[in-house]
């Protein structure tokens, strides 16, 4: 309990208060980054769930062209027309802060910029259906990109909301809680000392009251006495 672990004096409840106070405002904060999280999280899991339809609807259409392709073209004639490519693709990873989570960043570029540069066959020997099949893959690499930077992102920020609402709840549920109840017990401690002190201030003062009372009451007896003598 609360009670056995501080000390009730002046010094420790103005502790207590301060951390209070710190804890209240860190609550707060908190609570605010955790509806920030929340918010920022759900727009990337929507965008998350466009972007994988839009990519698994690509990747089918690929897989068909290369089907059609294998139809009208031998085994050996494709794999040689996709032996070498021609193209290159240079990867480039960032991050970037967001509610202090560290969300990834994909940029890339080509070896060369023109969009047609992607044939490593002659056009003449091969089938129109393995031409569409390797624009498909060309078109589809920007899409798949953005979603592995919106899944990569999506799984740090459900993490960090996870933290964060332990922290929201060991605040709210154990440690202002406990910090209250201290400094409840250390008022009480302290308000029962200060009427313990006034009750022995007044039964001192009513002891001096008393001897002085009983003083003066000895006093007038000797000077009476001392009248009656000299008369």
């Amino acid at each position: 309990m609360a009670q056995t672990q501080v000390n009730p004096t002046r010094m420790e409840l103005t502790r207590l208060k301060g951390k209070l106070k710190t804890a209240t405002r860190g609550h707060k904060l908190l609570k605010d980054k955790r509806d920030e999280l929340m918010r920022q999280f759900l727009i990337l899991v929507r965008e998350n769930k466009d972007l994988r339809e839009k990519v698994e609807a690509s990747i089918k259409d690929c897989n068909r062209n290369f089907v059609l392709a294998r139809a009208g073209m031998s085994a050996e004639a494709l794999n040689v027309a996709l032996m070498a490519p021609k193209q290159e693709v240079y990867l480039e990873a960032s991050a970037k802060n967001v509610m202090s989570v560290e969300i990834p960043q994909f940029t890339y570029k080509t070896r060369t910029s023109d969009t047609n540069d992607i044939y490593s066959y002659g056009l003449a020997f091969t089938s129109s259906d393995l031409d569409g099949a390797v624009k498909s893959i060309a078109d589809i690499l920007p899409d798949m990109l953005k979603l592995a930077e919106c899944e990569k992102s999506c799984q740090l920020m459900a993490t960090e909301i996870e933290k964060t609402r332990r922290r929201v709840n060991a605040l709210e549920h154990v440690m202002i809680p406990q910090t209250q109840e201290s400094i409840r017990f250390i008022t009480m401690k302290l308000d029962e000392a200060e009427r313990s002190s006034q009750t022995r201030l007044m039964k001192v003062k009513d002891m001096m009251l008393e001897q002085a009372h009983k003083y003066s009451e000895k006093t007038d007896t000797m000077a009476e006495h001392k009248v009656e003598i000299e008369a």
